[in-house]
């Protein structure tokens, strides 16, 4: 008979995730097991987008953290990890426009990513 399985995930620094936990508990990221692709297939063939098909990696997220350490954030509003990584995938996409109804806050993440060709308009 087989004793139960276990498995281990690798994690950077366990103090960091503890830290990050508390702030990520109500978000969703793109690329979970569950989650619909981004793109869908066609009867071309399936494109793909780099920015799309690869999740954040550990520098990625350094990005976010130094996006939401040093956003100027509009008065009473607090860092938000997903806006960080949408501000993010925004920034890896380049041309791209974040319609949002807080575009003050994605400006600031901008401002800190300081990417070249991407706007926040209000939706």
């Amino acid at each position: 008979m087989l004793g139960p399985v276990h498995a281990q995930v690798w994690r950077p620094q366990p103090a960091l995730v503890h830290a990050l936990s508390g702030v990520l508990k109500d978000c969703t990221f793109p690329q979970a097991r569950t989650a619909e692709p981004p793109m869908r297939e066609t009867k071309a063939g399936r494109p793909e987008c780099l920015a799309c098909a690869t999740g954040p990696d550990l520098a990625d997220w350094r990005r976010i953290g130094t996006a939401l350490g040093r956003a100027d954030l509009p008065l009473k509003k607090r860092p938000d990890a997903l806006d960080g990584w949408v501000a993010l995938a925004a920034a890896r996409h380049g041309s791209a426009v974040i319609f949002t109804t807080d575009p003050g806050d994605f400006q600031a993440y901008l401002e800190v990513l300081a990417p070249t060709d991407v706007h926040a308009v209000a939706a």
